[in-house]
């Protein structure tokens, strides 16, 4: 692992003299520092993406030379693999199974799907009108800016970055400040793949500093964004200054539904997975778990046993199951949502504390939290906490489960568990959410389209349908009038 990570521009690794240590939230260890992109840099991040599309060799290069370019950054990342892992899991704490099978794997998997992919997806289209032919041509929108979150680095960059550049678009990329490490890491092997100068731009800098330069630059035609509402809500305002494309993930209050016909044996491992993956911090987390009466004590009974045995550590350590969250400030919030709660007369079962083993005293860990008696009018019913909190509750008649489900501002993702599927798909056309699990959690595919409805956000990453959001679609009418005199011709012909 390197020390110092600089800025990746116009094909180049680029100081600055502004410089962030990046800390371990497992032991507040100084790993690396990170260069920090000032006003400069941005400028010329955005200046090197837009010469790059406009003049440069990238837009003329054949569809093939560009898939070849994809697999090159799909092997240097399986190359790389066991190095990104152990990156991945320093910056983030997340344990290092998550990171070695999960994360960087599928990370390379989604430059080699949609390198495969891209001549399919970018096909003409003919259509046969009268007295004309149409044809429907995908082109790459221009210049993309790609904000990435710090609860997945790597793999949410990944998708974003295998996306724009299958599609033919220019990238300047924004890793969080919080965990910039694996992305700066990913500028080495775009570096090493022979990607033009400027199609590929990654600077390091805080939200403050690049958000509003970034979005409101009309040169940028695109932006996707995953993080926050709040934020969210700020790029929106930024990007309408000058009109663009958006894609935007904003989080989720995703609901659980255990059927009393439910393997309950999976249920609850799902549903523990649901929650505590990644330390909670997954926008399709679980967080809201509606259990059919019938079998309410034998599921909470399992379920809080299963969360007491989670263990804590080290992400490094390949017996952890769960890490710390990503930083203090995100410790104090979960702390404060779970207080809340408490005070509003919910029920703790187990967890709601930082734990008391000396080993883990200089990380942000806080237990597993198992809630009881959650209302609807409660602030933990209704926002996004991120951390490893589980509100479970009971329920008698599926309507009211449905509209437990559907209590919230955001409409992210759900999950049913039930031997019925059959019974389990009606439930889920019912539930407001863009993903729904049938029997399942957190199962993503680069065949299929994942996003969110109402605060949830819009748009869609992966899948055909997420490939061309970053493209636009152009009408090419060729006129086909017997004796090429169409009607036009004579309509002022003197």
């Amino acid at each position: 692992m390197d020390s110092y990570y600089p800025l990746y521009i116009n094909g180049e690794f680029k100081d600055s003299s502004n410089k962030q240590k990046i800390t371990n939230p497992a032991n507040g260890e100084i790993i690396a520092e990170a260069a920090l992109a000032s006003k400069g840099d941005i400028e010329a991040a955005v200046t090197s993406a837009r010469a790059a599309f406009d003049s440069g060799s990238w837009r003329e290069i054949a569809l093939v030379e560009r898939k070849d370019f994809l697999l090159k950054i799909s092997q240097g990342i399986l190359d790389k693999a066991g190095e990104l892992a152990r990156l991945e899991t320093l910056n983030t704490g997340k344990p290092i199974k998550e990171s070695t099978f999960m994360d960087v794997p599928s990370s390379a998997k989604t430059f080699e799907y949609f390198a495969n992919h891209l001549e399919e997806f970018l096909k003409e289209e003919t259509k046969e009108l009268e007295n004309a032919r149409s044809q429907l041509v995908r082109e790459p929108l221009g210049v993309a800016v790609l904000i990435v979150p710090w609860n997945y680095p790597l793999l949410i960059a990944s998708w974003k970055l295998a996306q724009a550049l299958a599609a033919g678009n220019t990238v300047i990329l924004k890793p969080s400040s919080l965990t910039p490490l694996s992305v700066l890491e990913l500028a080495k092997i775009i570096q090493e793949a022979g990607l033009p100068k400027g199609v590929v731009n990654i600077i390091n800098a805080s939200g403050d500093v690049a958000g509003e330069q970034l979005c409101a630059d009309k040169r940028v035609d695109i932006i996707s964004f995953t993080g926050s509402p709040e934020v969210g809500k700020k790029i929106i305002g930024y990007s309408s200054r000058n009109v663009k494309k958006l894609i935007m993930e904003l989080g989720g209050k995703s609901a659980g539904i255990v059927l009393k016909d439910a393997d309950l044996e999976l249920a609850v491992n799902g549903s523990l997975c649901s929650i505590f993956l990644n330390q909670g911090q997954m926008c399709t987390a679980l967080s809201r778990i509606f259990v059919e009466d019938d079998i309410y004590d034998k599921f909470i009974t399992e379920f809080v046993e299963k969360a007491k045995k989670i263990k804590l550590g080290d992400g490094l350590n390949y017996e952890t199951q769960m890490g710390p969250l990503m930083s203090d400030a995100q410790r104090r919030k979960v702390i404060e949502y779970v207080e809340k709660a408490k005070s509003e007369g919910a029920k703790l079962l187990c967890g709601g504390k930082i734990p008391d083993n000396p080993e883990l005293r200089n990380g942000f860990f806080f237990e597993p939290t198992v809630l009881t008696d959650v209302m609807p009018h409660m602030a933990i019913f209704k926002e996004e906490v991120f951390g490893p909190v589980a509100c479970v509750s009971k329920f008698s008649d599926r309507d009211e489960a449905i509209q437990l489900a559907n209590a919230t501002d955001f409409a992210l993702a759900c999950a049913i568990w039930s031997e019925d599927t059959a019974l389990a798909q009606k439930l889920a056309s019912r539930i407001n959410a863009g993903a729904c699990w049938i029997n399942t959690y957190g199962m993503f595919y680069n065949e299929a389209p994942y996003g969110g409805f109402k605060q949830s956000g819009f748009g869609k990453e992966l899948g055909r349908e997420g490939f061309l959001e970053y493209t636009r679609q152009k009408n090419i009418i060729i006129d086909q009038t017997k004796g090429a005199k169409p009607l036009v011709n004579y309509w002022y012909g003197f």
